[in-house]
């Protein structure tokens, strides 16, 4: 593919030279992440090529192009890595880093509890010295992907006579330890992506602690930072990995390319745009998952639907399709105009929490707009996938429940990362310099202050 983009080439060259169906997942990821293109964002000393956001989406399609099995997706590449290159120490690094990025080992976020979610200070799970280990005694609630996990993104009090914000640690903790117990949370898609966590008497080594022990809220604030980035509007709409990071799922001893569409998949994948040639009026854009649907590829799958229920011709559908893509683009070019700032030295405060409230409009558009195209079939969803055939077939809509799925699930994103009303705050008190409201928790001691406020 003949491209003027360094990056580009030089990604489309290492692939010809390196991809390889009949590896196993384990052994193409392992390729892959040592050679700094599973994350490509982290620096170059944890296992990166210290590249911009809007690069990494380059190297993520050009992957997706090649037929190749995407990186291991989840947390430990989205949150945990950026976070410990950030926090860690060289150790921490070598130890947790590289087995993120070669997929050996997947994580989960444990930060969230019943009365501390939007107001996570106040979280009252504590850790307590013991010699060379802490031990953990709490409960988490919404920790997405727990049931797979083998290490999580932990904070916990340390030092109760400190203010709320201070006294923090975090860790990284091994969550195969019979002081964990895992919980699913089933939602209304069906799915139980989400569980609740109890943690009795866990432990972690006091060298699990990623930056200093009481300055966890610090690093919180870096999770929840690449967090409201990754999770914000304009990201690129690359295929994530059908193969799943860890040892829990039992995928990184298969092939690789099983978990890879063939050729013919891809290629239609391709042709079937909003633009669709003469002849392919009929044809539904190929669907990206629910979580993905946050980009640019929902714009597609939704034209495509909009074609094949023969209401593209729809003013309002053609407006609220032409809004949606724009939202996507505005995204996009957000990600340029960072790209820019930090190569002049710069930055622009506040874009990762304004990419999430944007994120949050994509979904609530992609809902009302998906159901529109839909019409009563939008009221026919699979909730345990056993009957997804039986509407497919009554319907004629392969791609309906990807809608339906995705309608139910957009309550969810404007609440996960940060609540769209967590966001104005943010944006109010620390870009735009508003007062913040009067309390005193940030000089009385935690265990002083009444509880849930």
């Amino acid at each position: 593919m003949a491209t003027s983009d360094p990056v580009r080439t030089e990604i489309d060259e290492w692939l010809a030279t390196n991809w390889d169906p009949d590896l196993s997942v384990g052994e193409w990821w392992e390729r892959l992440g040592l050679a700094g293109w599973s994350a490509p964002t982290l620096p170059t000393n944890a296992y990166g090529h210290d590249l911009s956001r809007g690069d990494a989406v380059t190297v993520h399609d050009a992957i997706a192009e090649h037929g190749a099995l995407p990186a291991p997706g989840g947390l430990g590449l989205l949150l945990a890595a950026p976070t410990i290159a950030a926090h860690g120490t060289d150790d921490q690094v070598e130890r947790y880093v590289r087995d993120i990025v070669t997929g050996q080992r997947a994580w989960c976020q444990l930060f969230s509890e019943p009365g501390a979610g939007s107001d996570l200070a106040g979280l009252q799970a504590r850790a307590e010295r013991d010699g060379e280990e802490w031990v953990v005694n709490g409960q988490k609630v919404w920790t997405s992907s727990g049931h797979v996990a083998d290490l999580g993104m932990l904070i916990a009090r340390t030092d109760p006579d400190a203010p709320k914000h201070r006294g923090i640690s975090y860790f990284a903790i091994d969550m195969h330890q019979p002081g964990i117990d895992i919980r699913p949370l089933r939602e209304m898609t069906g799915r139980a992506l989400f569980n609740e966590v109890f943690l009795t008497d866990a432990t972690t080594g006091a060298d699990t602690i990623i930056g200093d022990a009481n300055n966890g809220w610090a690093v919180a604030n870096a999770t929840l930072a690449f967090e409201r980035s990754g999770l914000g509007s304009g990201g690129g709409s690359s295929a994530r990995s059908a193969a799943l990071p860890g040892t829990v799922a039992g995928h990184l001893e298969r092939r690789a390319g099983d978990f890879v569409p063939d050729d013919e998949r891809r290629a239609s994948s391709k042709r079937t745009t909003p633009e669709a040639a003469p002849g392919e009026e009929k044809k539904e854009a190929e669907a990206p998952s629910a979580e993905q649907g946050r980009f640019g590829g929902m714009a597609r799958l939704l034209a495509g639907l909009a074609r094949s229920t023969g209401v593209l011709g729809d003013a309002t559908v053609r407006q609220d399709l032409v809004r949606l893509h724009t939202l996507n683009e505005i995204g996009r070019i957000n990600n340029l105009r960072v790209k820019a700032a930090k190569q002049a030295g710069r930055d622009l405060p506040g874009m990762g929490n304004l990419a999430k409230l944007s994120m949050s409009d994509v979904v609530r558009l992609q809902r009302d707009l998906g159901l529109r195209i839909a019409g009563p079939a939008g009221m026919l969803h699979s909730y345990d996938g056993d009957g997804a055939d039986d509407i497919v077939e009554a319907t004629g809509l392969r791609r309906l429940g990807t809608v339906t799925e995705l309608a139910l699930f957009a309550q969810a994103p404007p609440i996960y990362g940060g609540t769209d009303q967590v966001q104005r705050n943010i944006i109010g008190e620390r870009v735009l310099g508003l007062p913040k409201e009067p309390n005193d928790d940030r000089s009385t001691p935690f265990r002083d202050l009444p509880k849930n406020a």
